[in-house]
């Protein structure tokens, strides 16, 4: 277990202190400082509370029934009640990262002071994150407005010791048994605190940080994939020049045109592209654009990045206690800011898995592949080679495709027409993972092909140096054979193969490779 901390304050919350609390388990801690913030606001509900004016979520019904004034004697049993209705989502579980990210999260939107609830709520949540106590959350039951409602219930479920859990031993049980087990008494939830722990946008941005993460490190590992092929085609990397990149200034690109010459240095394969008996005066578009497809989507990254950013600044819930000591009703809880970006990834990935295809058909196809034997064969014919390869990696692009498809677009109302505008946020959020890991093995793809095209470049060569590849390239070959991915030779059994290229690639092995020889990429 990790045990480094991370200290929630009223504010200074980054991406990196979500992912260690989702990924790396690490404990969170409330400051004294958040802990006054949240006693000053929970004052401010208690003095409303008391009042006979109509507060919604204190003394009145929600969404809909925001009309119906509950008395006082009742308003525990509205907490209680919110809850338990909302805990109503269905299909399978999501992941343990993207649960314990929701939960920090939410926690963070507390720590604020900007939604009511008492300190006791607060640190009864950030107990249950260190006992790696994480709630049962199904794949369906967000709109992504007025919260992540379904998968935020399930957590306050938790909370107040109803519902199921996972334990740290990864067994399912009862939360009210789990909570026992590690001296947590439940929560009585009081005024405002059941509508306070539902109302955020905290799945959809736990999602989109880790997206943005994963991401990051697949984009350098596209740019290596890209390199490899270019050079097992014999290309020029004269198209990588800076000052080409330099007229037209997307920072993305001008990162992933370096990235490729920095790998491809030292290269005796480059510069071949006029050797074949007819010509090539350009390299295609897959192999010569590759930067300008995968720099536009870092650019991309990047305005997720500050979106991002902007989110997690932000402390959403409705209604919100203003500094001034104002409650007031708000739609800062509607998921649109994220959910278009999550949606704008998804599009940009795609894409990147699917130029990457291009190249590896390319390498496959002995009329384009310049001198390379069918499919990359031993012996074609008799051999299939990566035939089939392709076909999985194609099937992954398709699939990725029709993912790309924003879920943003498509609101639908919901509330008896109350809530008649919602963001489909954490669908958007769903389907980029699904997108992000296909796109992982698009990329593994990629490098089974152009790796061993390499070899087969080098033993028609007789290893000369020449045609030898460039340290970067030799390097990971030879970290990709150090990991049980075989090279050249007669057809096996490939989908073992393809696996160990997917954990390499996935485990940051790839670019770890490259960066041996390289130093730091971007």
């Amino acid at each position: 277990m990790n045990m480094h901390s991370v200290v929630l304050r009223t504010s200074g919350t980054t991406a990196d202190d979500v992912l260690a609390v989702a990924r790396g388990n690490a404990r969170v801690e409330l400051s004294p400082e958040a802990l006054d913030s949240l006693a000053a606001s929970r004052a401010i509900v208690d003095a409303l509370a008391a009042k006979p004016d109509p507060v919604y979520g204190v003394s009145t019904g929600f969404g809909a029934l925001a009309v119906m004034h509950i008395s006082p004697e009742l308003r525990a049993q509205l907490q209680r009640s919110i809850v338990r209705s909302h805990a109503a989502g269905m299909g399978p579980r999501v992941e343990r990262e993207v649960v314990r990210a929701l939960m920090f999260l939410r926690l963070k939107t507390l720590a604020s002071g900007r939604t009511g609830v008492r300190p006791l709520v607060a640190e009864t949540m950030a107990r249950i994150l260190n006992a790696q106590i994480t709630p049962v959350v199904h794949e369906y039951g967000s709109l992504g407005c007025s919260g992540d409602l379904a998968p935020l219930s399930h957590c306050a479920l938790t909370l107040m010791g109803e519902g199921e859990a996972e334990g740290p031993d990864g067994v399912v049980r009862p939360s009210a048994e789990l909570l026992a087990a590690h001296g947590i008494e439940p929560v009585e939830l009081r005024e405002k605190e059941g509508l306070a722990l539902l109302n955020g946008t905290d799945g959809m941005l736990g999602m989109l940080l880790m997206a943005c993460a994963d991401l990051t490190a697949l984009f350098t590992a596209a740019d290596i994939t890209a390199a490899m092929t270019l050079e097992a085609l014999l290309g020029t990397d004269k198209v990588l020049a800076p000052e080409l990149h330099a007229i037209r200034p997307h920072p993305g690109q001008a990162a992933s045109a370096e990235n490729m010459l920095r790998i491809l240095t030292g290269s005796g394969l480059t510069g071949h592209f006029q050797d074949d008996e007819a010509p090539r005066v350009q390299d295609a578009y897959s192999v010569r654009c590759a930067p300008q497809v995968a720099g536009a989507g870092r650019d991309t990254l990047a305005h997720a990045r500050l979106v991002a950013d902007r989110e997690l600044a932000s402390a959403v819930d409705n209604p919100v206690v203003l500094p001034d000591g104002r409650v007031e009703s708000n739609g800062n809880f509607h998921g649109a800011p994220v959910a278009y970006v999550l949606d704008f990834l998804a599009v940009a990935a795609a894409d990147l898995g699917s130029i990457a295809e291009r190249r590896t058909d390319r390498l496959l196809d002995k009329n384009r592949s310049h001198g390379l034997p069918p499919f990359l064969a031993a012996d074609p014919g008799v051999d299939s080679g990566l035939m089939i390869a392709q076909y999985t990696q194609a099937a992954l692009v398709s699939e990725n495709k029709r993912l790309a498809v924003p879920a943003s677009a498509d609101s639908i109302p919901s509330s008896a027409m109350q809530e008649d505008h919602v963001s489909m946020g954490w669908s958007a959020a769903r389907k980029l993972r699904h997108v992000i890991d296909n796109l992982t093995r698009i990329l593994a793809v990629e490098l089974v092909a152009a790796s061993r095209a390499i070899e087969l470049r080098e033993l028609a060569g007789g290893n000369e140096a020449a045609v030898a590849a460039a340290p970067a390239t030799r390097s990971v070959i030879q970290a990709v054979r150090a990991a049980g991915v075989a090279g050249t030779g007669p057809d096996r059994f490939l989908a073992p193969d393809l696996a160990g290229a997917e954990a390499f690639v996935r485990s940051g092995a790839l670019v770890a490779a490259a960066e041996k020889v390289t130093g730091p990429l971007a």
